[in-house]
């Protein structure tokens, strides 16, 4: 009894805090603070316009490799692939100008999008059996209807976004959801990064090892003013140098006796874009002729249409983070896609070979430079436009190797998925319950699209393949994305699984950025410019 009694009355000492024991914690922030501009100050003139151009020229990779991969396989020549990149660079600028006027409001570059591949390899199998007289026949009837099926799919994102619908569906977003989404808009993408650097190593790796030493070593250099050239502009640096670099081995014979694709990848003479591109040429709508309507090509249109929308709104979050505003409330999404869907009928009218969507290096750069300036991605508009018009002096700097872009990515991109780990501050990092979540989101959202990657024919037959070609297309491209399979998986967990309470999810930190009025930054991020509001309906706003 008295052993019972003396265990009974002799607690252990309390434990000491681990926090206060091994280190400082750091207080959660809702806006990054090292950003030397954030979204609504704005750099000097001059730095602006350098800052815009390397936004123009980290565009431009995605829309040549884009050109490279589907032109010649429509049966288009040099001069439709620089036709098309006049088109593609030409849509970017007004999308982009668009966006950030009365659209998200966000410094988000809008760009080329791949989630486009399948309904395309679709258009081209059609087209490969018909009879043409000529390969550029093909071509041109590859384009319209392309041209066609845009015009019809866009009218999903604008009647989902103005209507409202996809602000609602991201009501059931938390913290717990944007971790894996806005982490796999960046990794999802790994295809672009080293393994085509790797079509030419010589020229990528010194590529991605100098802009690692010059924009993040050299610092050390005690001269701030260096420190901050470096900072902001070795990107464009680094571009000269290897680009030149990359000229010299060229005309030096290296690549005189090597494979097709290696020269394809290394020479800087391989574009043929100099040479075929107009001096000026303005794109103007159904350049290619009338658009071709057909309804199998439409509903793998709207497919990749709703893919680039789970993307583009990935990426607006991760934008949020990089330029130092707010994450987006409900209704800004819903014009952004909504204005989406409106410049995806502009390309379709254009004549533009894809449509497009938020460019995710283009917000990596925004991390890249600590310059989240919406003015500076404004006035990377008038690059893309200028040098869309003036074939020659665009085409030149798309010569640029792509192993060089491919460089570029394996930062920017990382940046971007590295954005998205931050969000999980708002929610509780220890919870079983979040980690489970978190980890099968993350784990399926790489593991599906990769596995409809590796069963899809070079002709773009999925593992989806029923009697209904319009059903696999739009299923196998859905499936593909990893951003959109995150969404899917992280949104029916995350609400579906019991929490202890809400705050584990993070959902009153998050509530408040759901409403025009929850939060008093919201309006300062974005309001529309020049009182645009007040002619508007409330019920768009």
């Amino acid at each position: 009894m008295g052993e019972t009694e003396h265990h009974h009355h002799n607690h252990l000492p309390p434990q000491p805090a681990l926090a206060l024991s091994k280190g400082p914690t750091w207080t959660p922030a809702e806006q990054l603070h090292q950003l030397q501009y954030c979204i609504h100050s704005n750099p000097s003139w001059p730095q602006a316009l350098l800052l815009a151009f390397q936004h123009y020229i980290v565009n431009l990779g995605t829309t040549v490799l884009i050109a490279n991969t589907f032109v010649y396989r429509m049966g288009g020549h040099h001069g439709d692939k620089a036709r098309v990149i006049q088109a593609l660079s030409f849509m970017s600028g007004i999308n982009t100008l668009l966006q950030t006027l009365i659209g998200s409001r966000l410094p988000t570059v809008m760009g080329a999008s791949f989630a486009y591949t399948l309904p395309l390899l679709s258009i081209i199998n059609d087209y490969t059996d018909e009879a043409f007289t000529s390969e550029h026949d093909r071509f041109v009837h590859g384009m319209r209807t392309i041209q066609g099926s845009l015009i019809v799919a866009s009218f999903v994102n604008i009647i989902l976004g103005y209507g409202r619908a996809w602000g609602e569906l991201t009501r059931f977003f938390t913290p717990i959801v944007v971790v894996p989404v806005v982490c796999l808009v960046g990794l999802g993408l790994f295809a672009r990064g080293f393994p085509l650097l790797g079509n030419c190593v010589e020229i990528g790796l010194p590529m991605l090892i100098l802009l690692v030493i010059s924009q993040l070593y050299l610092k050390r250099i005690h001269y701030s003013r260096a420190n901050q050239i470096l900072e902001r502009f070795s990107l464009l640096f680094c571009i000269g140098i290897i680009w030149a670099f990359a000229s010299i081995l060229t005309v030096a014979g290296a690549y005189n006796n090597v494979k097709t694709t290696t020269k394809q990848s290394c020479r800087t003479d391989r574009s043929f874009l100099i040479s075929s591109a107009p001096w000026i040429r303005i794109p103007y709508p159904f350049q290619w002729g009338t658009p071709i309507f057909r309804a199998s090509h439409v509903f793998g249109m709207i497919g990749a249409a709703l893919v680039s929308s789970a993307e583009s709104t990935g990426t607006f979050f991760a934008a949020a983070r990089l330029s130092g505003a707010t994450a987006p409330p409900a209704y800004v999404l819903s014009r952004s896609i909504g204005l989406q869907g409106i410049g995806m009928l502009l390309e379709g009218l254009f004549g533009s070979l894809v449509g497009t969507t938020a460019s995710v290096e283009n917000v990596g750069l925004l991390g890249f430079t600590h310059i989240g300036s919406r003015r500076v991605v404004q006035i990377s508009t008038a690059f893309m436009i200028f040098f869309s018009i003036f074939g020659k002096f665009g085409a030149l700097f798309a010569s640029i190797p792509l192993p060089i872009f491919a460089a570029i990515y394996c930062i920017l991109l990382g940046i971007v998925a590295a954005s998205g780990i931050t969000f999980i501050q708002f929610a509780n990092n220890n919870s079983m319950r979040n980690i489970y979540v978190l980890g099968v989101s993350l784990f399926l959202g790489l593991s599906i699209p990769q596995y409809f990657a590796m069963t899809t024919t070079y002709d773009g037959h999925g593992p989806v393949r029923t009697n209904a070609g319009w059903f696999n297309n739009i299923l196998n491209t859905i499936f593909s994305s990893p951003a959109t399979m995150a969404i899917i998986v992280g949104t029916v967990l995350d609400n579906t699984l019991e929490a202890k309470n809400l705050e584990d999810r993070g959902v009153p930190w998050w509530k408040p950025f759901q409403h025009s009025k929850g939060d008093v930054r919201t309006e300062e991020f974005y309001s529309y410019p020049l009182r645009i509001n007040e002619y508007i309906p409330t019920r768009f706003l």
